[in-house]
């Protein structure tokens, strides 16, 4: 897949302070790339450099427009820094707290950021009647953006960013602040978004479950540095090898007595109770693979067999600890 987003060993200070420390890592066109960080490890200034905010003192951030041609080596990658006009035109960016004016009302708000992309009035009329179906606003569009409700607000945070049909869109903590069903049905929005424009999504949240629901890809920043980028099974094991988990639950045979078979080596703890058992390994192939055989040439019956892996939220806590 093509590169739609590039960090090469970006370091940034601000005052005396380093804020990102030779950061590196790429988002593919089409997916949906999650960056997760505690508060003060650089996600909202890893974001503002992607829109050209900030400038880095080291490295560079390049980027592949949809029309880029290609030459014998791929596609020509352009620098943020030296297109900062373009990248007003291909990025769209939603910042955690709503961008918009409270004043105005929803179609005035979409009318005024469709003209500072310098579009034709008929132009954001039809994109503005696309954006309010899809963001459910369609109603409330005569109505002040002050008198919405919250989850309206985010909905018409994101349609301003849409509102010029980016390439990519960047997003700050898109659902903070909302309600369980307003963060599910936001999902669905961006998932909407993703799928019907094939726009790249990059994320920057705290709401770890969601990210592990709906990103293609995560990077896991912290202290300034992107402790790995991949997908969620690349970092799960490079993070989490000893934390996988064999749950069995048996109709016959004794747990203790197939446990003591398997190659002890591999296990990190064992736990019965009852016709369960639960094996913590850090080679689960080989352990299920000598399950498997045994129970094959025993008199053991298994009425299930699941294997459990660390969720992300477990994976950052046991990096936060290091």
């Amino acid at each position: 897949m093509a590169v739609a987003l590039e960090f090469r060993n970006v370091t940034k200070e601000l005052g005396q302070k380093l804020i990102l420390d030779n950061i590196s890592f790429k988002v593919e066109k089409g997916e949906i790339f999650g960056i997760i960080g505690m508060s003060g490890s650089g996600k909202s200034t890893l974001l503002q450099h992607m829109i050209g905010f900030h400038a880095p003192n080291e490295g560079n951030i390049v980027y592949c427009p949809n029309y880029s041609y290609h030459t014998k080596t791929g596609p020509v990658l352009k620098n943020i820094s030296h297109h900062l006009i373009e990248v007003k035109k291909l990025f769209g960016f939603a910042p955690q707290n709503p961008s918009f004016y409270p004043r105005l009302t929803v179609e005035e708000n979409l009318m005024h950021f469709g003209s500072l992309y310098h579009l034709k009035k008929k132009s954001i009329a039809e994109r503005m009647d696309y954006l309010l179906n899809l963001t459910q606003l369609n109603h409330h569009r005569k109505k002040l953006a002050e008198h919405l409700s919250g989850g309206m607000k985010t909905r018409l945070s994101l349609a301003c960013s849409l509102i010029h049909k980016p390439e990519i869109l960047i997003l700050d903590e898109p659902t903070a602040d909302l309600d369980p069903i307003l963060r599910e049905e936001m999902w669905n929005l961006i998932k909407e978004i993703n799928n019907q424009e094939g726009t790249t999504i990059i994320i920057a949240s705290h709401m770890l479950e969601e990210l592990e629901k709906y990103s293609n890809k995560i990077a896991i920043l912290h202290d300034g540095k992107i402790s790995k980028s991949g997908t969620l099974d690349e970092i799960k094991d490079m993070y989490a090898q000893d934390d996988i988990e064999i749950h069995l639950d048996f109709k016959k045979g004794s747990p203790s007595s197939l446990a003591s078979q398997l190659n002890q080596s591999a296990i990190s703890k064992l736990q019965e109770e009852k016709q369960k058992l639960v094996i913590h390994t850090r080679q689960p192939y080989l352990i299920l693979f000598d399950i498997l055989q045994i129970i094959k040439s025993q008199e053991y019956s298994i009425k299930n067999i699941e294997v459990h892996r660390p969720s992300l939220k477990e994976v950052f806590e046991l990096l936060e600890r290091k």
